[in-house]
Parts: C-alpha cells; structure tokens; sequence
C-alpha cells in the first residue's frame, strides 16, 4: 500500500504493510495553512486573467535535469542488484518514462484517449552542460560512506554532497531512503502581489526518490507496484506545483476542475474502479490520473486543467520561471547527430567525446590508426545525448581516425591521445 506524508511544501510517497494513515500534523499547522491559501490565492487571481489563454499554450517547454547518485558503494562499481550506484540504463529508462508521460505519446504506457487527456507540453533532457560550461551527461556520482538517508532529517546533508544551481537545472538525487518511503518533491513557492510566500530553499529545490523505484523494469527498479517509473512522474508533478487529486482531505479541492472529487487516495495495489461520494453521487476516481496514489502501471492521464495549473505556475514561481528561461542556453536544440571532442590532442584518461542526438537512438563509434586498420569500436543502444570517456576504448597513442556511424549519419574525425 502506497501512502503519502505532507506539508505544504513537501511530498512523501510510502510504502506500509498496514494501513497506516497519513502523518498530517505538519499541515495542521496554521502558518503553513496560510501560505498554502496564500499561493493558491496567487494562482487562482492569475488564473482569473490570464485563465483564457492558458489551455492554448502549446509551446514545448524543456527542463535540463541533473541525476546525483549517492551511493555506498566504496568500489564504486555501478548497476547490479541492490546497488544504489544504479546504471546509466537505469537512469536512461527513467528520462523516456517522464516524457512518454508529460507528452502523453502514442504507443506507451503514458497514453490515453480521454477527452480530458493533456500532453503537457513538458520534456526532460539529461543535462549536456555542468555548471562550469563544460560537457556533461546529466549524471553525477557520489559516494559517501551511509548506508541510507531519512527523509525527514538527511535532505540538507545530501544536497551539500552534490547540487547544480536549481535556477538553471531540475536537480534529482538519487539514494537509499530509510524506513518505507520512496520520495520527497519539493513544491513551488511564488512571492507576487506582495504576499510573503517564498520560493523553497535552493539547495533542496528538487526531487529526492528512492533507487529502487527509479526506471522501468531494470536494474533495481523492477517492482511489480512501483517498479514502472511513475513515482518519479508524480513527485515532479508536485515540483510543478499539482496537488493530489482528492486535496488531501476528504473531498478536498485540488483546484482542477477535470479531476473529480475523490473522498481519499487510492490505496489498492491492484488497478480497480474506486468509487466516491462527494455531492451525494456516487462517482468514479481518476484511478489514472498520475496524482493519486495508484499503482505504477495504472497511471497514464495528467488533465487539460492541471495543465493549465503548472502552466501558471511557470509563470509564478520565480525559480521555475528561471529555470525555464535559462533551459535555452543549457538544452542545445540538436536536429542533427553531432560530436565534440574535449581535450584533443590529449592524454586518453582526459580526452571525452560528447554524443549530442536528436533523441534517444542507437549509434556506434569507430577508430581506426593511420593504415586503415581498426583498433576499437563500441555500439551504443537506445541512448540519450550523452559524454564517452576515451579510457573506455582500448586505443592506442598517436593519430587516430574515429567515426560516429548512425542511422542519421556518418561523421569522421581526427583525434590525437597523447
């Protein structure tokens, strides 16, 4: 059974064997009640205005994400079972999960048909550039000597680890959570109309989750429940700024209309009709609808309004509405396969090849010396845009001809390891 602690500003997914009920006294206090009021109140004047244009945004947004793994592993070897130095595969599935279901695309799990049904006009692309300007994958590895992390104590600790500026990238930290739960979101805050809400604090501004729910069916991810990346989808729908679908209180208001009124969360480990009683008729739940609390292979709807909510909610918080306007210089806009090589001529150890593609696709790369002959090749399946290490080939020093061959294209060039 999947259960959720909450305040205002944070989310928690859990995991219990009982029928434990949600830990509410945070929210119960009077100060985080105003602000919560106070943000919808922000949200619900700009709706007021602007509301008429907000379900005709089609533009695409683009969100640069960071992955930090933190693990435990002192040999630093990555993937295998019950290792919290998860893959780049595992990772890899992760990002195509979060756009199938932010794009709502045809053919996977993260479609639907309903007349309701958004595509929410979001995508999510490992980063291809660190906070210094130079190449990066999106991916960083940690390695700090605890065995798993509280949600409620250890978040600060981890983000002093490892952060990029959350102005500019969607920071998800990776790890071993203690005790049931899966993952924290942190919620947007927004300082408009003179209304003292302010945005969280920047070092914790991002997703936390669990490395067992973390991907699709692969690596440590291959759960039954939870095992289909939708965790992840449903703790940065809170990191937009959507509530759960029944408010968090009985019949409660999560301010989109499209949603219906739901009495709790659904709590069943299987796909099932559930039923509330909101107005005196029995209705239907959006079992689907990835802000419940269904299982991972049920969801597959975000609606028009929760659209038209985040969409605001871009607009609103300081922070979100940075990190999107700054997206534009960190996400280069690659309609063609291309490659850059770092530090060449250069000693192999420090020499990298950054793989830039259109999306995720197969490529290989191939080297040859100066006779023609080939001394190394490596194809790389299903992969995102992505930074190779020349230590990973067995080259050798001198000139070298490498090739990135792809169903796109064919690009040759001159490389030099010291």
């Amino acid at each position: 059974m999947m259960k959720l602690i909450n305040s205002v500003f944070f989310f928690l997914i859990v995991i219990s064997g009982n029928a434990q009920r949600c830990a509410l006294g945070v929210m119960a206090s009077p100060e985080l009640q105003k602000r919560h009021l106070d943000f919808q109140r922000i949200v619900e004047n700009h709706k007021s205005i602007n509301g008429s244009n907000l379900r005709l945004q089609e533009e695409i947004i683009r969100i640069p994400v960071v992955v930090h793994v933190i693990h435990d592993n002192i040999g630093k070897s990555i993937g295998g079972p019950s290792n919290s130095n998860i893959s780049d595969r595992q990772i890899f599935s992760q990002i195509k999960v979060l756009n199938e279901d932010f794009r709502r695309i045809p053919g996977t799990l993260g479609f639907n048909n309903l007349k309701v049904g958004a595509d929410m006009g979001i995508e999510f692309f490992l980063a291809q550039e660190d906070p210094n300007g130079s190449p990066s994958s999106g991916i960083t590895r940690t390695y700090y000597n605890k065995t798993n992390f509280n949600i409620f104590g250890d978040l600060s600790l981890v983000s002093n680890l490892t952060y990029w500026d959350s102005n500019k990238y969607l920071n998800i930290w990776v790890l071993d959570f203690s005790g049931l739960y899966l993952g924290y979101g942190e919620f947007p805050g927004a300082a408009v109309d003179g209304l003292e809400l302010s945005d969280a604090p920047a070092k914790t501004d991002g997703v936390f989750i669990d490395y067992e729910v973390f991907g699709k069916q692969t690596g440590t991810a291959t759960g039954r429940i939870y095992g289909y990346g939708r965790t992840l989808t449903h703790e940065i729908g809170h990191w937009l700024g959507l509530l759960h679908t029944w408010g968090d209180t009985k019949c409660g208001d999560d301010y989109c209309i499209d949603t219906p009124e739901a009495e709790k969360e659904n709590d069943s480990e299987i796909c099932r009709d559930v039923y509330s009683r909101c107005q005196g008729i029995a209705s239907r739940n959006m079992i689907e609808n990835y802000m419940d609390y269904t299982p991972d292979s049920c969801m597959n709807v975000f609606t028009l309004d929760q659209k038209a909510r985040v969409r605001q909610v871009l607009e609103l918080s300081p922070r979100r509405r940075r990190l999107v306007l700054n997206s534009q210089f960190l996400l280069p806009n690659n309609s063609e396969v291309a490659i850059n090589i770092v530090n060449n001529p250069g000693l192999k150890s420090q020499m990298r090849f950054q793989v830039l593609l259109p999306d995720f696709q197969d490529f290989t790369l191939r080297f040859f010396d100066i006779l023609g002959r080939e001394v190394a090749e490596k194809t790389y399946k299903d992969y995102p845009s992505t930074v190779i290490s020349a230590s990973d080939f067995k080259i050798p020093s001198g000139l070298l001809i490498m090739q990135l061959i792809s169903d796109q294209s064919m690009i040759t060039k001159r490389i030099i390891v010291l």
